[in-house]
């Protein structure tokens, strides 16, 4: 079974020969030190080195992917700003005319060739793909946190028309890169992180209110692609699992270890067999500070829990330096074995 199939069978709720493998995304600080360790000089052969049955390629992964006159980014405010309560420029907007008036990307300045080629010299493993997405934390930037929080309860209409500007860019950009990179995409990928290490960000009825639609139209959009759909939110998003699953999310990543309710046990227990898992390999502490023996154990304990629907990798995709390369080689060689 190749890479490929075997992911789009862990996806889709299938017999696999094997749990899956993805190293994750490590952070550029982290490379160099994984580099000199594994004896590889980029990204790709580091993948390819542990067994990675996954890679990760989005436009935004590229240079030059929004190429505006004025030089602006797609929506990179956080880049600037020095506070989550810092506002931002939509902070004194209270009618929809003035969301409306606010200069939006434009899907012409999007160029998407140098991701395009990548996917089609991906080789035989499992891409996922499609814009990140993170229309949550964009819409949250534009605002300022104090701001959106607020507004929401205060002005919900003009929360709606952020959400339909900035959320809606996203899926006419997608709708634009799946006519061209037609089956050399798997799954629709994307993010936007909504838990805390104990809860919600928001309440349900929020959630229902200005995330759950549009995650469902991603979701729709990519089932028509004949795509399969990922949904990335770190922290305990537990108490809206059975809401994603309703609206067509079929595997849900990271599965941040030791937040609320986000144990392999509770997920299993909760959700086993109606959708699948990418991640659970902690690094808030084991990854850091276990030895590999003890992530060897754990990868056998995810499996055993989780069963055949699992994709091994770390809760958070994007490894830090303080991640020993040990302990990575550990994940991979446990994941690459069990059946």
């Amino acid at each position: 079974m190749t890479s490929r199939e075997r992911i789009r069978n862990i996806v889709s709720r299938k017999p696999a020969d094997r749990c899956g493998f993805w190293l994750g995304n490590p952070h550029p600080d982290t490379l160099p030190i994984y580099y000199a360790y594994f004896g590889v000089t980029t990204l790709e052969e580091l993948h390819r080195k542990l067994g990675s049955d996954f890679r990760w390629l989005t436009p935004q992964f590229f240079d030059g992917v929004y190429q505006a006159p004025d030089g602006k980014g797609l929506f990179d405010l956080w880049r600037f700003k020095h506070s989550l309560s810092e506002a931002g420029p939509l902070a004194e907007c209270e009618t929809v005319e003035e969301i409306d008036r606010y200069p939006w990307p434009e899907l012409r300045y999007l160029h998407v060739d140098e991701c395009l080629a990548a996917l089609a010299s991906a080789g035989d493993v499992y891409r996922a793909s499609g814009f990140w997405a993170p229309f949550f934390h964009d819409i949250m930037d534009l605002f300022g946190v104090e701001e959106f929080m607020v507004k929401m309860h205060t002005n919900p209409a003009v929360i709606e028309a952020a959400f339909e500007h900035v959320a809606g860019f996203y899926l006419e950009a997608n709708e634009m890169f799946y006519a061209k990179a037609g089956r050399d995409v798997d799954a629709c990928f994307f993010g936007n992180d909504f838990g805390t290490q104990r809860e919600l960000m928001i309440h349900p009825d929020q959630f229902d209110r200005f995330m759950l639609p549009w995650i469902s139209r991603f979701a729709a959009q990519a089932r028509a692609h004949g795509y399969q759909t990922l949904l990335h939110s770190c922290g305990s998003v537990h108490r809206v699992i059975d809401r994603l699953i309703s609206v067509g999310i079929e595997c849900l990543h990271p599965l941040q270890a030791l937040a609320h309710n986000m144990s392999a046990a509770q997920l299993a227990r909760d959700f086993g067999g109606r959708i699948s898992f990418l991640g659970g390999i902690d690094t808030q502490d084991l990854l850091v500070n276990g030895t590999p023996a003890a992530i060897r154990d754990e990868v056998r304990r995810l499996v055993d829990t989780l069963g055949p629907h699992l994709i091994i990798s770390p809760s958070h995709e994007a490894l830090l330096p303080n991640v020993p390369p040990a302990n990575v080689a550990a994940m991979s060689e446990a994941a690459l074995t069990l059946i």
